[in-house]
């Protein structure tokens, strides 16, 4: 389910759900959620890579798991508590696992296939997306009334900017890696099939700087965590949403609805 490995100081997280496209269910996210914080707190690696097995990066929150209640159980199990402004020093699972997450650390995003719904969000949770050409974007959920509630409704905006965000979170439409690299949203494409190596190159560039002045540029680089968590707080309150019109979307899709970004067949 989820593939852990260490290259010199860079940790590889790979998840490894082919049969689904790497779609997270419950136990994938909490499986992703542990492996980040471990990540943090080990003394031995600078930058993480994450990656999807067999072609795919992630193909968003798993909906036939949401669609049998699975899935809707731990959702409704994620409460922001009253009074959480530390995304930092007061780690809290998202939906996806570590969208929550303020890492100190840089994360680096190495993209085959689809980054869709809930997988553009981990890859916009990222610092760096590396894109492999034939890799596509979208905010696939849509189709389904699934909201993002993952942190794309303000990391896209901060990544590509407002209308573009606008354009791209109301029609759901799908975004190749040329386009993906020309709004800002691919830091780097190269070849099929070369995601991962090309990652794994970039990551050892920053693990040769001195860390602590990279890590310090890096936070102030960032929203405050209290504003990364108001943000969280917002955006968490479209879950009902995802409670009533998604699991109802979920229901198509698990019978064959609106397959491979078809937004016709709904």
């Amino acid at each position: 389910m989820i593939r852990i490995e260490t290259h010199d100081r860079i940790r590889v997280v790979t998840l490894d759900r082919p049969e689904a496209r790497n779609a997270v269910n419950p136990d994938l996210a909490r499986a992703l959620f542990n492996a980040m914080l471990e990540f943090q707190a080990n003394p031995e690696v600078d930058v993480a890579v994450l990656t999807g097995a067999e072609g795919a990066f992630c193909a968003g929150f798993d909906l036939k798991a949401a669609a049998t209640g699975a899935g809707g159980e731990w959702i409704t199990g994620l409460d922001i508590p009253p009074g959480w402004t530390d995304p930092m020093g007061q780690p809290l699972p998202s939906p996806m696992g570590p969208a929550r997450l303020m890492l100190k650390k840089p994360v680096i995003a190495a993209i085959e296939g689809p980054a869709v719904a809930g997988g553009s969000e981990l890859a916009l949770w990222a610092d760096m997306r590396v894109m492999a050409e034939g890799a596509q974007f979208g905010i696939f959920c849509r189709r389904w009334g699934v909201p993002l509630i993952d942190g794309g409704t303000f990391r896209l905006p901060m990544t590509v900017g407002q209308g573009r965000a606008n354009d791209l979170i109301l029609t759901g439409r799908p975004v190749d890696a040329g386009e993906a690299q020309a709004i800002g949203l691919a830091d780097r494409v190269v070849a099929r099939g070369q995601a991962l190596p090309a990652a794994l190159s970039l990551a050892d560039t920053l693990t040769r700087f001195p860390q602590a002045c990279m890590r310090a540029d890096h936070l102030s680089a960032r929203m405050p965590p209290d504003m990364l968590a108001d943000r969280l707080r917002r955006e968490w309150h479209s879950v009902r949403a995802a409670l009533e019109e998604g699991i109802r979307g979920a229901a198509r899709f698990a019978a064959g609805h609106g397959r491979s970004g078809n937004f016709e067949d709904l």
